[in-house]
């Protein structure tokens, strides 16, 4: 976890939420968690964000480019679910974009299920227009775990 005074990885964060003022909205109120490599560069990240008593959600979650693809973004996951588990958290909530097909995949390989669709929310909340997989990111599909008490 981040210790008090530390600098969170911006380069990380802002790959999984390309807005600072967002992210900094809600980087405050949450659980900050990095991943090293073995030469002390930070090349994962993950924000929880407690929702209510008994929800919490992922609010962050990134892998730095050169390391994806070798199951950090798994394990970061699987970290941020044992923790919300540990802290007496019944649920844990995710949302990634529409055109967000990695993740969409990863999330559900986990155990997150579908529950929702926020339409429109990243041209409600974001100046630019966000392209993944020459696919335009317009809404935010919600997911949740429910976790075993």
């Amino acid at each position: 976890m981040l210790k008090d005074g530390e600098q969170p990885p911006w380069n990380l964060l802002l790959l999984a939420d390309p807005s600072q003022y967002l992210v900094s909205q809600y980087l405050d109120k949450g659980l900050c968690y990095v991943v090293e490599s073995e030469n002390e560069v930070t090349i994962g990240v993950i924000v929880l964000v407690p929702v209510s008593n008994h929800i919490i959600e992922i609010m962050n979650l990134a892998v730095d480019e050169t390391h994806q693809g070798k199951g950090i973004g798994n394990l970061l996951l699987k970290h941020g679910i044992r923790t919300a588990a540990e802290k007496g958290y019944t649920t844990v909530e995710i949302g990634t974009g529409n055109s967000s097909i990695n993740q969409l995949a990863l999330y559900q390989k986990v155990g997150f299920r579908i529950t929702g669709v926020d339409h429109d929310f990243f041209i409600r909340n974001y100046e630019e227009p966000i392209f993944e997989h020459g696919i335009q990111c317009r809404d935010m599909i919600r997911l949740s775990m429910h976790l075993s008490e």
